[in-house]
């Protein structure tokens, strides 16, 4: 059996011939799509996750991220997050690969780069809880770190709200002086602003920081419009907050994977008995997210492999479209199933 293999010209190259637009709406329906199913016990949320962190030579963590489709798949995305990358390296803070096997056999059958996969699903993954949780006539989008994530970030609320401007902040001036330019694809204004400011005036705020463990919060608890909802994407690591602790505690408040979220989201702060609805659910029943929109809402996505799986899904559905990717065979599979040195033949080593 041959694995399906999307290397990153090919990943490239579906985001080529679908379009930006087109890529980001169709996770976002699929993300739809597949909460739904959970929310209407169809399907199985995925499993926590779990990793390796590490302290040196500098901080992150490296984590898999498994989900199951009985009958049909097992997708596993092994991900790190390491902030000093960008600055040290010239490499992403987030890198990943994203695999998946057959249920049955346990055979890989498909393989692709997760970098991009995972910048989208996330942004599509707050447009699908802004688009419960927001007002509908929602404007002004603040963005709090303006790395990788906030591109997709904006991008997909761009398509899901009628965005006039884009106020953004960040503490690192060249990611904040670069910005406008990566982002401005979406056509959205972009303007520099305070956290403050962005906090009064923004109907929606989505934070995507690398801020250390115990340095938050980067968003102050101040003035702020009354029907304020905050997308908190940048849950790496236990310990690291992004919002105040007296926001989460007066909001309503969804989550991914609530028990993930208790673990090492914003929700990691909160007592027991603090209510953390699940976003499947509310996704099964919008009436739940739209009786909130008039007040303070917070999305406390920390990732899951479901989403994962459903982006992975687009990705393979466009490459077959359009007849991208190569098969290799990189299991051994021998002649005779129980003796694993049927080997193929192998040419014998030129003589010296």
């Amino acid at each position: 059996m041959e694995t399906w293999i999307l290397d990153r010209r090919d990943v490239a190259a579906v985001m080529a011939l679908v379009g930006r637009d087109a890529l980001m709406e169709r996770v976002v329906e699929r993300l739809t799509e597949g909460l739904a199913d959970i929310g209407h016990g169809r399907r199985e949320l995925s499993p926590l996750r779990d990793g390796f962190e590490r302290s040196e030579p500098v901080p992150g963590i490296l984590e898999w991220m498994p989900h199951r489709d009985p009958g049909d798949s097992i997708t596993i995305k092994t991900v790190a997050y390491s902030p000093g990358n960008p600055e040290r390296f010239s490499l992403p803070t987030i890198i990943g690969t994203v695999a998946r096997y057959d249920d049955t056999t346990g055979a890989l059958t498909a393989l692709m780069d997760g970098v991009l996969l995972t910048a989208v699903r996330t942004g599509a993954a707050s447009a699908v809880a802004s688009r419960l949780l927001a007002r509908p006539d929602s404007r002004t989008l603040g963005l709090v770190g303006a790395g990788a994530q906030a591109v997709t970030q904006l991008h997909a609320l761009s398509l899901v709200f009628p965005l006039e401007r884009a106020l953004v902040w960040d503490t690192d001036p060249a990611h904040l002086e670069s910005f406008a330019r990566r982002a401005a694809f979406t056509g959205v204004p972009v303007q520099v602003a305070d956290p403050a400011r962005i906090a009064a005036e923004a109907d929606i705020v989505s934070t995507a920081t690398s801020v250390a463990v115990g340095a938050g919060p980067v968003l102050p608890d101040t003035a702020h419009r009354e029907h304020l909802h905050i997308n908190a994407v940048g849950a790496d690591l236990v310990g690291k907050t992004e919002l105040p602790l007296t926001w989460l505690r007066r909001a309503f408040v969804a989550a991914d994977h609530p028990e993930q979220a208790r673990r090492e989201g914003e929700c990691q702060r909160l007592a027991p008995a603090d209510p953390v609805t699940g976003l499947a659910e509310l996704v099964a029943e919008p009436q739940r997210a739209e009786d909130r929109r008039d007040g303070p809402t917070v999305f406390d996505s920390t990732g899951i492999a479901l989403e994962d799986a459903l982006a992975m899904e687009v990705f393979l559905e466009v490459a077959a479209e359009h007849g991208l990717g190569s098969r290799m065979s990189i299991e051994h599979h021998p002649a005779d199933a129980l003796d694993p040195y049927a080997l193929q033949p192998v040419p014998a080593a030129a003589s010296l």
